[in-house]
């Protein structure tokens, strides 16, 4: 006889619960947080045409994206920390102040170097506010709803990626980008102000003593061999880069055995970027693909709009397309089940891999419609691969290593768009230099095949890691349960 359960039976949770009046103000403080870093990348991207019209130095934004996600890595890493030092309200309001700031420094900016710092003191913000935002999910709601706030918050991604590129190239269209910058200015400084003043005691998860170290000097060598790669791809002159990609890779590799050394405080997972270990190759997967397909963000819109004499706003619904796309599939393949990740693995990643190889081809012939058809099939492939391959990652990693891997994987990835960036730098800037703005169409042409093109050995190193990523059952719970 089998007797009753003491524990209740689980009531569904309503959206009322978490809209009201005990939770309304939480959740609204997070979405803020998760809606400035979110649509802050694309609404940069499609703006970018206009920037560097006005203030020139085309030759420099990858440095846009290189800073914004090096100050992004290093605070997100220590979100946890910070979080758990001072509380979730004081440095979620730090974190929209000095977003507030950098986005006050880019309005301003009369140079290029000038708004690349604002992008910096932006991505600190931004990191910072991303990964507080997850935090407070864990620590301000209750386990029962925590769901369904999640689930928000992912409505609120995938709204910030349609909303983001529209609102940049609306901007542009009818303002100017500088107007645009201030918005988000405005729209952090008041979340900072409502952190401030919203003092209520759930809200103010209390500060403890911290039994971590920050890990400032593997961070510090991360930053300094991004950082160095990117300088090579400013001026390209052959012994100049060579010497910078060489120091770059070896700060990197240090990095790398510095933290596989931490041990219990480790970033990344032990055997992080090895084709030998199919967790390695995992992290090798999105790293390669991170930077295969930030060609599109980066240097799309400028290519797309001079070649093309089409508005910011076009390329903006183009963006917008790609990140709605990868969001809309990912929702609908979400409730595959474990023996289906394989093949879904396989399909998005030769789905991105197409999409790349279209660009090559469509980026300069057009029309502006394929160009659009291979950013969707792009996102389509994200979509159809991101969520299983975090999935597998975690299940062939030992239970030790699994929170190890969900924090890599992201971490990874922003790492992937930095050096993408520096990488396809050094591609546009030994084509013909700084010629964007004004170059002839032969020119611009020229650039945009060997940019995209470029991106073809990065995504076939992708591919030889996701055979070995794939390669090798995972243990079933029958399995597990019989042992």
């Amino acid at each position: 006889m089998t007797l009753p359960s003491k524990d209740p039976v689980p009531v569904p949770v309503a959206w009322r619960e978490i809209v009201s009046t005990e939770h309304r103000g939480k959740l609204v403080l997070i979405c803020a947080g998760v809606w400035l870093h979110a649509a802050d990348a694309l609404v940069v991207a499609t703006m970018m045409p206009s920037i560097v019209a006005d203030i020139g130095g085309t030759h420099l934004i990858h440095w846009s994206v290189a800073l914004y996600e090096i100050g992004s890595i290093v605070v997100a890493a220590a979100g946890g920390l910070l979080a758990v030092r001072f509380g979730i309200h004081f440095p979620m309001s730090v974190a929209a102040m000095v977003f507030a700031m950098g986005c006050i420094l880019s309005a301003s900016a009369s140079e290029m170097w000038v708004l690349l710092v604002g992008r910096l003191i932006q991505g600190m913000g931004g990191g910072g506010l991303f990964a507080l935002s997850f935090v407070a999910v864990n620590r301000l709601f209750p386990r029962r709803l925590m769901a369904r706030v999640l689930g928000g918050v992912s409505t609120l991604w995938a709204t910030s990626a349609l909303l983001g590129p529209l609102i940049g190239g609306l901007f542009v269209e009818f303002f100017n980008w500088r107007i645009g910058f201030a918005f988000f200015a405005a729209q952090a400084s008041c979340m900072a102000f409502l952190m401030f003043s919203y003092n209520t005691k759930q809200s103010m998860w209390p500060a403890q003593a911290a039994t971590e170290s920050f890990p400032v000097v593997r961070l510090a060598w991360l930053c300094a061999g991004i950082s160095f790669i990117a300088y090579g791809g400013q001026d390209v002159s052959s012994p100049r880069t060579l010497i910078l990609c060489i120091l770059g890779l070896v700060c990197l590799a240090i990095f790398m055995h510095r933290d596989r050394m931490s041990k219990d405080s480790r970033l990344l997972p032990q055997r992080s970027l090895s084709f030998f270990d199919p967790v390695g190759s995992a992290m090798i997967l999105v790293l390669c693909f991170a930077a295969a397909t930030i060609a599109l963000t980066l240097y799309g819109p400028l290519l797309i709009t001079r070649l093309y004499a089409v508005s910011e706003l076009t390329v903006g619904v183009i963006l917008a397309a790609e990140a709605v796309t990868w969001n809309l599939v990912a929702i609908v393949v979400s409730g595959q089940p474990e023996r289906n990740d394989r093949t879904l693995i396989f399909a998005g990643v030769a789905t991105v891999t197409l999409s790349i190889v279209g660009f090559v081809y469509c980026i300069v012939t057009g029309p502006l419609w394929l160009i659009a058809s291979c950013a969707i099939l792009q996102g389509a492939g994200f979509g159809l691969s991101w969520t299983f391959i975090l999935r597998r990652a975690s299940l062939l990693a030992p239970e030790s290593e699994n929170s190890r891997v969900a924090g890599a994987i992201p971490t990874l990835q922003r790492v992937g768009y930095a050096l993408g960036a520096s990488y396809l730098a050094i591609v546009a800037n030994s084509t013909h230099g700084d010629v964007i703005n004004d170059g002839t169409s032969a020119q611009l042409a020229e650039i945009a095949y060997w940019i995209f093109m470029s991106c073809l050995p990065l995504a076939a190193i992708g591919l030889v890691a996701m055979v070995v990523f794939l390669r090798g059952p995972i243990k079933t719970s029958i399995d597990t349960d019989l042992h």
